[in-house]
């Protein structure tokens, strides 16, 4: 066991203590996986994340992401957590204004060109039909009519998502999330536009995190999933603004930003979609581990 430096941070809110709670030991060098999985359940928190150095050449650092109760591939505020750490930190990218993290999926760019604001290239993301099975369940449970579901999906971009766009955000946040637990259902993502003129463009809810709560704050790896959903579909022709965490008092706002580089918008081809959000270094100290 050593010191080493180790950061708490909110991310994706405006209003700090507002948006996601992460942990970060800065240092991880020396852990082994039940080192980090203990203390990730320690810290109760959706996520805790272990910075290493990188194993390939183009990666400024390294990550590893942890639930209380499991090791995640990839994960949007922990990306963004573990960034702003690494940069307060001390870290300095090899690119002005790009850091690239190694983690579970690959490498994951990371805009920090706005101070405070950083965003994520949302990563390629598999989009199926979500079962007709797993749909209908997921309605009786959160007793949802069908005439109130638009569209579904199954997404995955590390973790998997069973996604329903609900016929308005008002329908979203009516749901009572208190009705899923987990494992008896998969992580949900729920969507809802917000009605035109308002501050927000949807409002989204992710319910049954595998942390074992009924509902995460704000959930980056799943608003990264449904913007590349809307993209393949051709719906996301502009910037977005996202609420999520308003059902359980949280001022969660995420930015999604696409960069066509001139190609036609609804082109099925890869596009560059950020996935953005502010994130406040809240604590700064040391950890025995």
């Amino acid at each position: 066991m050593r010191t080493r430096p180790f950061v708490q941070c909110d991310v994706f809110s405006p209003v700090p203590t507002q948006g996601n709670g992460l942990a970060v030991v800065v240092d991880a060098e020396g852990l082994d996986s039940a080192a980090m999985q203990g203390f990730a359940a320690w810290t109760n928190l959706a996520e805790t994340s272990f910075l290493l150095p990188p194993t390939v050449a183009e990666a400024d650092y390294r990550v590893r992401i942890f639930t209380p109760n499991r090791e995640m591939p990839f994960a949007g505020h922990p990306t963004l957590g573990s960034c702003a750490a690494w940069l307060h930190s001390g870290g300095k990218p090899r690119q002005p204004g790009l850091v690239r993290q190694e983690c579970g999926i690959g490498i994951v760019d990371i805009d920090v060109s706005v101070p405070g604001s950083p965003a994520f290239g949302a990563p390629a993301t598999q989009i199926a039909p979500l079962n007709e099975t797993a749909c209908l369940k997921i309605r009786q449970a959160l007793d949802i009519p069908d005439s109130a579901v638009l569209r579904t999906a199954e997404l995955d971009n590390g973790p998997v998502w069973q996604v329903l766009e609900l016929s308005s955000a008002a329908a979203v946040l009516a749901v009572d999330s208190a009705r899923v637990r987990w494992p008896e259902f998969s992580p949900i993502g729920l969507l809802g536009a917000h009605p035109v003129g308002a501050d927000c463009d949807y409002e989204v809810r992710m319910l049954a995190p595998s942390s074992g709560m009924s509902e995460d704050p704000i959930t980056g790896s799943l608003n990264a999933a449904l913007a590349r959903w809307m993209h393949a579909e051709g719906r996301l022709g502009k910037s977005l603004t996202v609420a999520q965490g308003t059902a359980i008092g949280r001022t969660g706002r995420v930015f999604i930003r696409p960069a066509f580089n001139g190609a036609d918008s609804k082109s099925s081809r890869a596009a560059t979609i950020w996935i953005g959000g502010h994130t406040h270094v809240l604590i700064e100290g040391t950890v025995t581990l």
